[in-house]
């Protein structure tokens, strides 16, 4: 990527040139930063709108992956798993209620500002318990490829 000369404080500053997807600064070389900047809403597997931040495809992270979640107003995930890998996930907004185990038998709730721990293969169904304001989430995982490793449970 060509740097472009940029003047500031009267110094000569190189700034990476914009990629050709505008939402993508900086290349996946293992050598450059990489910014994803406002990234359009997707549909996950378990059927939320996620925002995918860094990940193997966009950034080339090679280890992990860290995105932001929406559960709308009193929706829920489907049920599934992350085969092999961890989640990690900050509740930025909302209150949720996550039911996990083999048969989804327990329930834990949480709220804006809880730090969530899932280990790798624990079947879980999070849902929005506001009927009228969504549940906002960062999600990290130690796998590169957010979606490849979720696998989809039968309903319960």
């Amino acid at each position: 990527m060509r740097a472009l000369p940029y003047f500031l404080a009267g110094l000569f500053v190189a700034l990476p040139a914009l990629a050709a997807d505008p939402s993508v600064i900086g290349e996946k070389n293992a050598k450059d930063v990489v910014t994803i900047r406002a990234p359009e809403a997707a549909t996950s597997k378990q059927t939320l709108p996620f925002f995918p931040g860094v990940s193997g495809q966009n950034a080339g992270a090679r280890g992990l992956s860290l995105l932001k979640v929406v559960i709308p107003p009193g929706g829920s995930a489907a049920p599934h798993v992350h085969k092999g890998y961890e989640s990690a996930i900050y509740l930025l907004q909302g209150t949720v209620e996550t039911r996990y185990g083999e048969k989804l038998e327990k329930r834990v709730v949480n709220v804006a500002g809880d730090f969530i721990f899932i280990p790798a293969d624990v079947p879980h169904q999070p849902t929005n318990l506001s009927q009228t304001e969504p549940a906002i989430a960062i999600v990290a995982r130690n796998d590169p490829d957010e979606q490849e490793h979720v696998i989809l449970l039968p309903k319960q």
